[in-house]
This record gives C-alpha cells, sequence and structure tokens, in this order.
C-alpha cells in the first residue's frame, strides 16, 4: 500500500492547519493530533460545522466525545490513538519535538505515528533538515507568509494600537498589564493554557467580536490559534520553563510574534516600554523568519517493559540509539513512578505486568495542580491503592469533586479550583477507573464548566469595563450614542452607567477616566439637553415647602444641591448663585436663579417680618428711626452697653413707639423677642457671616436651651446673635438672662444675697453652674460652707369640720407633710459629724456698677414693660428730672415693698438646697 508522508512546514500564517483539515476531510477516516488542548476544542468546532457532530470525536487528556460512529478524531498529541488504522494522521507544530518538556511525544509521533493512505506534518521551518535525516520518505512542502510582518519597536502600553496582543510569562505580569489596559483602553481578554476551553473560548469571543480591543495573553497563542491580531507585543523575553529562568530562543519568538496578521492583513510586533529593545539582528530574523535549524529532538523511549517496576524505569531511562535524538529530561510522569516505587507498601502490591502497567497510568496523571512533587505522589498514591481493588470508590470520589463545587471567591481561588477538578476529569477519562463511566465524565465535566463560567466573569468583571468597550466600539463604528435620565436623575449612555444628575449639575462617573470620561460627558449631556429645560420648569413651579435653606448657606432642592446665598447690598439682602451645568444653557441658569432670589426673599420677610414692619413705620422718626435703623443692623439683638448713649438719648414716646413693634428694653440686651425663635435663629446666623464675610458658617443652638456651654474658636458676636449672651462656661439666652435681672432687682447686691429657688429654675443650673454665671455677670461670688439643717416642717392644723376634708385640700394645705420623717426601729447610723453644704453670696461688683451706669436708665423698661411709672423724689420711680429711672442698677430700692416668698415645693430638684437656704 502506497503511504504518502508529507511535511508542510513554513512561517505562521502560511494556512498550514486549514490545509491538513481539508486533507482529513477528503478521507475517510483521520486523526489530527494539535498541540494544545484549546486548539483541539476549536479545530473539533470547525469540524463539527462542516461534517456534524456525529462523525467527528474528540480526545484530550480531560475531555472525550466520542461518538459511535466517529470517523475524523481531532485529539491532543499525547491522547491521539495511533493503532485504530485511519486513513489520514496528521501532526500540527511539529517543531515542538525540540521542546525540553514535550518534546519526546512530539518526537514519538513523528517517527511512529502514521495513516494507512496519508501522513502529514505542519510546523515551521526549522525542521526541514531532521524530518529529511528521520524520515526521508517525506516529501518536503515549503509554504511562505501570506502577510508580511515587520518590527514596530517599542511601544506603551498606553500607546498600544487596537487589536494587539501582550505577551507575558507570569499570571502575575499578565494580570498586571491587564489592569493597566481596563483603566486605559476599556479591557482587555486573558488568554493562559491552564484556562479550560470553555473559559478560554469565552475570552476570544470577547476579542474576536470587538468587546475589547486588546489581548493578554501567555506563549499559548503561539500554538496555532487564529485571531485577528495586528499587533504582538513583547513584555519580557525571559521565562521560566519549569526548570530555570532562560531567554526565548529565536525561533520561539518567531512563533508568537507571527501570530500578527491574519490571511492578507500585514502585521506587526514590538516589545513593551518594560522589555529591552531587541536586537537588531532578532528583529530581522523574525520578519524573515530565518531561524537556525534544530540539530537535535527530545526522544523517550516508548517500548516500555512492564515485567517489574525496576524494567519499567530502566526502559524509560533508556539512551537513544540515532545521535539526532536526546534523551528527554525526566519527566512528571518518571519523577512520580520512581517516587511510588520506593514505597515497599506499592511495591508489595505490584504482583503482576498488569499492575506495573496500572501504576504507570496512574504515574501519567499530570500534576494540574501544580502543587510539590511530594504531594502529587500521595494523591497518586491514593489512587493506585484503591484502584488495585477495582474501580475508585464513588463516595470517596463524590467528597473530591463536591469540594470542587464552589464557584465563590476571587480569580485565584476559582482558577485554582479549576485546576484541581482537571485532576478528577482526567481521572475520569480512564476506562474502567470508575463504575460509572458516564456518570463521572459528566459530573465533572458539570463542575469544570461552571468553574469556566465563573473565571470567565471573574476575568471579565477585573480586566473589562463593559462601559467603556461599548463606547469604544460604538465611536468606532461611528454611529450615535443613546443616552438616557431615569427618575432617580441616573444617566445612562447605551445601557451603561455614566453617572448622576444632581439638581442641575451633572456628576460624571468617578471611574471614567481619559478619552473613556470626555465620550461620557459629551454622550451624557446630549441626552440631558430637554431634561435640564423640564427639571428647571418643575422647579420654577415648586413650592417653598419643597426648597430650604442650610445652616452653610447652602440652597437645597430636596436632597439636592441647587445653589448657594453670597453677601448682598445689606444684610437681609441677600443674594443666590445658582448651580447650573454650563451646558444647560443660560435660560436654564436665569429661570434657576429667579426661583431662588424669591425664594430667599420670602424667606427672609416671613421669619424678620417684626423688624420689617418696623423699617416701613413712617410714624418713627428722628432718634427713634436712628435706632430702629440700628437694630436692623444688629439683625435684632444689640447689647445694651454699645447703644447706652441712643437709649438714654430715647424719651418715653420713643420707646413707646418701638416698643409696638416688640422691641424689648432690657437691662444687657436691647431685642425683639418673636425673633429669638429657633428658624429666625437660624437664618439671622447665615446672614450675619455673609454680612461680615465670614469663611465659615457656625451652627445655631439646640432650639429650647436656656443656657448652652461657651462655644470656643467662634467669630466675635456669635452668641449675641444666637441670642445668647456669654457668662462665664456657658452662655444664658438672653430673654431668660433679662428675667433673671428682674428677680436680681429685688436683692440686696451690696450687703449680698444667696440664690433662691426661682433663679435655679429659670437657668436650670446647679449652685456651681450659677455662681460661675453671676460671675460671667458681674458679680462677686464668695463660697463658703455651713451646717446642713435638716428641715422638719410642722403640717398645719386642718380646721375641724363635721364633714372630712378631702385629700387634695389636705394636700394643699400642708404640703409639707408629706416630708415628715418616719419613725423606725432600726438603729441609727454611724454619726462622723455634722453633714456640710456649700453655698455662695452674690455682691455687685463696683467697677461692673460703674459700666453698667453708662447704660442710661431702664427701670421702667426691663421685666414688666408695663410699669412706666416716673415717680417723684423718694418714690419707687426714681428721682425726679431723670428719664426712666435708676433701673439699670441691680440692687433694691429703699421704698419698694419685701417680695412675699413663695413656699418650698419638696418635689422641686433644688428643695433640699433651697430649705437650708431658707434657715439661713
Amino acid at each position: 500500500m502506497h503511504r504518502q508522508i508529507t511535511a508542510v512546514l513554513g512561517p505562521t500564517n502560511t494556512g498550514k492547519t486549514h490545509y491538513a483539515i481539508d486533507r482529513m476531510l477528503a478521507r475517510n477516516s483521520g486523526v489530527i493530533g494539535l498541540p494544545l488542548r484549546l486548539l483541539a476544542r476549536e479545530v473539533y468546532d470547525k469540524i463539527v460545522a462542516i461534517r456534524g457532530p456525529s462523525v467527528v470525536a474528540l480526545i484530550t487528556g480531560e475531555e472525550r466525545i466520542v461518538p459511535p460512529r466517529a470517523k475524523f478524531w481531532v485529539c491532543t498529541v499525547e491522547a491521539m490513538p495511533v493503532s485504530i488504522g485511519a486513513d489520514f494522521v496528521a501532526i500540527d507544530e511539529i517543531q515542538l519535538c525540540g521542546d525540553p518538556e514535550r518534546g519526546h511525544i512530539f518526537t514519538d509521533r513523528l517517527l511512529h505515528a502514521r495513516g494507512t493512505h496519508e501522513t502529514l506534518f505542519m510546523g515551521a521551518s526549522t525542521m526541514r533538515d531532521v524530518i529529511r535525516d528521520l524520515v526521508p520518505e517525506a516529501d518536503i512542502v515549503t509554504r511562505d507568509r501570506l502577510s508580511e510582518l515587520t518590527y514596530a519597536g517599542s511601544k506603551k502600553i498606553s500607546r498600544m494600537p487596537a487589536r494587539s496582543a501582550v505577551v507575558g510569562f507570569s499570571v502575575d505580569n499578565l494580570y498586571g498589564m491587564a489592569e493597566l489596559i481596563k483603566r486605559q483602553k476599556g479591557g482587555a481578554a486573558v488568554v493562559m493554557g491552564a484556562l479550560s476551553p470553555r473559559t478560554r473560548n469565552a475570552q476570544v469571543e470577547m476579542y474576536q467580536n470587538g468587546d475589547v480591543d486588546y489581548l493578554v495573553a501567555t506563549d499559548a497563542i503561539g500554538m496555532g490559534l487564529n485571531l485577528d491580531i495586528n499587533h504582538v507585543a513583547f513584555s519580557a523575553t525571559a521565562k521560566f520553563d519549569g526548570r530555570r529562568m532562560r531567554e526565548l530562543f529565536p525561533h520561539e519568538m518567531g512563533q508568537i510574534a507571527g501570530r500578527a496578521g491574519r490571511h492578507m492583513n500585514h502585521g506587526t510586533f514590538g516589545v513593551t516600554g518594560e522589555a529591552p529593545l531587541l536586537e537588531d539582528g532578532l528583529a530581522d530574523a523574525i520578519c524573515n523568519h530565518r531561524f537556525a535549524p534544530l540539530k537535535k529532538l527530545e526522544w523517550r523511549n516508548s517500548r516500555l517493559e512492564f515485567g517489574t517496576v525496576d524494567h519499567l524505569i530502566h526502559s524509560l531511562e533508556r539512551q537513544p540509539d540515532d545521535p539526532r535524538l536526546s534523551r528527554a529530561r525526566d519527566a512528571d510522569d518518571l519523577i512520580a513512578l520512581r517516587t511510588l516505587s520506593g514505597d515497599d507498601l506499592i511495591r508489595s502490591r505490584l504482583n503482576s505486568p498488569h499492575d506495573v502497567r496500572l501504576l504507570w497510568d496512574v504515574c501519567c496523571v499530570p500534576d494540574f495542580r501544580g502543587i510539590s512533587p511530594g504531594e502529587h505522589a500521595g494523591l497518586l498514591n491514593t489512587i493506585f491503592t484503591y484502584l488495585k481493588e477495582g474501580p475508585l470508590p464513588e463516595a470517596w470520589l463524590a467528597r473530591q469533586i463536591k469540594r470542587l463545587d464552589r464557584s465563590d471567591g476571587d480569580i485565584d481561588a476559582i482558577s485554582k479550583r479549576l485546576s484541581f477538578i482537571r485532576t478528577w476529569t482526567y481521572v475520569s477519562q480512564r476506562k474502567n477507573w470508575t463504575k460509572d463511566e458516564n456518570h463521572w465524565r459528566g459530573a465533572t465535566r458539570a463542575v469544570e464548566d461552571r468553574l469556566s463560567d465563573a473565571l470567565h466573569n471573574a476575568l471579565t468583571q477585573r480586566f473589562v469595563d463593559r462601559r467603556t468597550s461599548v463606547l469604544l466600539r460604538r465611536l468606532k463604528q461611528k454611529e450615535s450614542l443613546v443616552a438616557d435620565v431615569n427618575e432617580n436623575g441616573e444617566v445612562t449612555v447605551e445601557g451603561q452607567f455614566a453617572g448622576r444628575l444632581e439638581g442641575f449639575r451633572f456628576t460624571l462617573d468617578k471611574s471614567a477616566e481619559g478619552d473613556e470620561a470626555k465620550t461620557l460627558k459629551t454622550a451624557a449631556y446630549q441626552a440631558l439637553a430637554p431634561e435640564f429645560s423640564l427639571r428647571s420648569d418643575r422647579f420654577y413651579n415648586a413650592p417653598d415647602t419643597e426648597i430650604d435653606f442650610t445652616e452653610q448657606g447652602g440652597l437645597m432642592w430636596g436632597e439636592y444641591a441647587v445653589g448657594k446665598l453670597v453677601k448682598g447690598d445689606e444684610a437681609l439682602k441677600p443674594r443666590v448663585q445658582a448651580f447650573v451645568d454650563d451646558e444647560a444653557g443660560s435660560d436654564v441658569a436665569e429661570k434657576v436663579t429667579r426661583r431662588l432670589q424669591h425664594f430667599i426673599d420670602r424667606k427672609v420677610a416671613n421669619l424678620f417680618e417684626p423688624m420689617l414692619a418696623m423699617s416701613r413705620d413712617e410714624t418713627l422718626t428722628g432718634i427713634a428711626r436712628g435706632f430702629a435703623f440700628r437694630l436692623m443692623e444688629g439683625l435684632g439683638i444689640m447689647p445694651r452697653d454699645q447703644v447706652a448713649m441712643e437709649v438714654k438719648d430715647l424719651d418715653q414716646d420713643a420707646r413707646g413707639l418701638l416698643r409696638k413693634h416688640g422691641v424689648r428694653f432690657g437691662q444687657f440686651t436691647i431685642f425683639m423677642p418673636l425673633l429669638l425663635k429657633p428658624a429666625p435663629t437660624r437664618l439671622r446666623l447665615v446672614l450675619w457671616a455673609l454680612s461680615e464675610d465670614h469663611a465659615e458658617f457656625a451652627e445655631s443652638p439646640p432650639p429650647g436651651l436656656v443656657t448652652i456651654p461657651s462655644v470656643k474658636g467662634v467669630a466675635a458676636g456669635y452668641h449675641n446673635i444666637c441670642g445668647y449672651r456669654q457668662a462665664g462656661e456657658r452662655a444664658i439666652r438672653i430673654d431668660m438672662l433679662e428675667r433673671l435681672a428682674d428677680m436680681l432687682r429685688g436683692e440686696d447686691s451690696r450687703g449680698g444675697f444667696e440664690a433662691n429657688a426661682d433663679m435655679l429654675s429659670i437657668t436650670g443650673m446647679t449652685l456651681v453652674q450659677f455662681a460661675d454665671l453671676m460671675r460671667g455677670l458681674g458679680y462677686k461670688a464668695e463660697e463658703g460652707e455651713r451646717e446642713k439643717v435638716k428641715a422638719v416642717a410642722e403640717a398645719p392644723a386642718v380646721a375641724e369640720t363635721d364633714a372630712p376634708a378631702s385629700e387634695e385640700a389636705v394636700t394643699e394645705a400642708a404640703p409639707e407633710a408629706e416630708a415628715a420623717p418616719v419613725e423606725t426601729t432600726e438603729a441609727p447610723a454611724e454619726v462622723t459629724g455634722p453633714e456640710m453644704e456649700t453655698f455662695f453670696t452674690f455682691t455687685w461688683a463696683r467697677q461692673q456698677r460703674q459700666n453698667n451706669r453708662q447704660g442710661g436708665n431702664r427701670r421702667n423698661e426691663g421685666g414688666n414693660n408695663d410699669r412706666r411709672k416716673q415717680g417723684a423724689k423718694g418714690k419707687p420711680g426714681g428721682k425726679p428730672g431723670r428719664k426712666g429711672g435708676n433701673d439699670h442698677k441691680p440692687k433694691a430700692w429703699a421704698s419698694k415693698p419685701a417680695k412675699k416668698e413663695k413656699p418650698i415645693d419638696p418635689d422641686n430638684p433644688f428643695a433640699a438646697a433651697l430649705m437650708g437656704l431658707k434657715d439661713k
């Protein structure tokens, strides 16, 4: 029988693989061996598309699809059947005969794999001489490259052209480059030899259909993967070959670089900024496909002896007889065999050549996990021990698979599980190793598929920005971008989130950078043009209840900041600055500004209505009108000592006119009580900060507090604007301060007095805090101690009547009765001495009295504003001829009747202290 043997040699992109497929399909049966599981799957899919799945088989280490009527077998070189008598046999990438790790397998196929009618070897021209020597009957055909390949030098990844593949030789390097490309170019597909076909195909599909324009890959792309690549860039020129770091051989670089350009499209290759420039001679050799021919091929004896394990090892270590062959270095399977054969327990189980062959088959299980040789040998030991007794226990195998059936975790975790499941996928493909081969093949395949999908998703999520890739593809196709705005203000472009519309300002997604950011922004504003107009109309017609100001001067529409207050010509006439993007247009900006100005003007008019009404009162003339103007400058609150002379010059008629507008002339402050409410106070602080050009806006005190801690580090006048007067460590609300001043007016400020219950109650302070407050108001506080006397009030007798008194009546008549001590039979506590209490005596400081005397006369304006008597000499009204009396002096008037003492309420928190004060 005539057997045709042909070697089709040449560089990449010569159509060798396509030629082999055509030749095989021209025969009745055929086998094609390919270097990678990934490439085998690609060729299988092509042939299935032509002939259908019923006649095409796929056999790899981890995958086996064999229909009953299979005629064409697509395999990895290691898994291809060599004794089925197929009409056609082809071996692709035959130059791998020189590979240190797998070369002996390719050499064996070169020497022994033959089709009954035709045998075809495809590979690089470096195999020409050695094939002529070892297979002299072969016809050698040289094919030229269909496109040109040129050297482009060094380019940074950021300047890499579209449809480029960046090649690296470590996982960390690949991931780093993919991250960089994602940030600058929108993303990259990742292709590694360790990927499952399902993951690899999904990644390649992203690249092929244009979702991403960049590919990050290992040298696996050099083995026949046909992709639309225009430029190949090396990020390194050295790799770890399983034993050591070494420089890439020129023919290896040529194989990888040759993937640039497809069919008639020319390609380029170069290096990234991280790799050194290629020497001129090396670059020229790659461009012209001139490489040193292979002198020796890797070889390992394939005629193995299984009589004993020692004979098997000896046959594997046999040296070749042909000088053109070099014994391959020890592979993982031989290393595992030596390890297991040294185990006495294993040796005791090797009772026949069948047992030795079984041990060898177990040692051929690849170390997909990449763990240490010792750990891998331990797993093989367990598998062999089980197989010696029969098929693998199903419960044990199920546990191994179940713990890997998880798709959570990051890329590394999923990749590790995927490599582990490949071990069990390989095991399930071995005949007679499991009870139900179809079940376990399906189970392992299902887990691998789930992990493959999870890995693809993880890779895509980490290294691909879907939004950027979509935008770049649309721009490349010169199509108009479709954008939309939802009810929450989220802006999408081509279905991808672009940013958010907050009020009348568009905020671009922070993750967008460079060209992507510009594209997103342009497309987003196209969609926002009608939205700006509709939103401005809705805002203009919105009620004031939907708009508010912040304590920092911001203007809010719901949750969105739409403007801020700025200083106006007058304190009560602030202006507004709208937050509107320039792209929204001047009409929108003007409408928003006008609406905000209306809001703040109405807010000022409403909250400061008493003061504005006073400013419009034409009956106020002369000094009274000037005083009203000063009060407006102070936003309704003025310390009395700052306007002492103006107060002194006001006659009673002028004061009466001001009182009609709610002005209160207090001993310490002139103010309008209605403006002390929380809402006016909050706005007054903002207006004050604007008018005084303060860089920072202070917050208003919580509403309802009589005293607050003194705020440090604020601008002068803050407490006054808040409606408080600072006194010591705390500040007291000015209206409550005036009530306290009315109480103090009846006390002997020269002889000294102590606080009563009303004083403590009105301030809500403890006695110590009250003493500090009094010091801040100009009083001297002298602290002392005395023996505490426990007061026991005697209940007054209840009038005898025929009818018994009601409970309410008794309680009202004798409120102290409940506080009477109750006799007990317990022994009295040990007496250690009299119980002491602290008290303070307050007297008016002379210097402060002189300062306050300059504040004018206010007896008839303080406290009860209805008391306006101006008595004669010797009467409570003061000396004749003085306006307003001497109400500025905080002392008792000689003619003032004694103040009626109120009964002490036992439930009052100050009761105990006040009982002692009373007794004193």
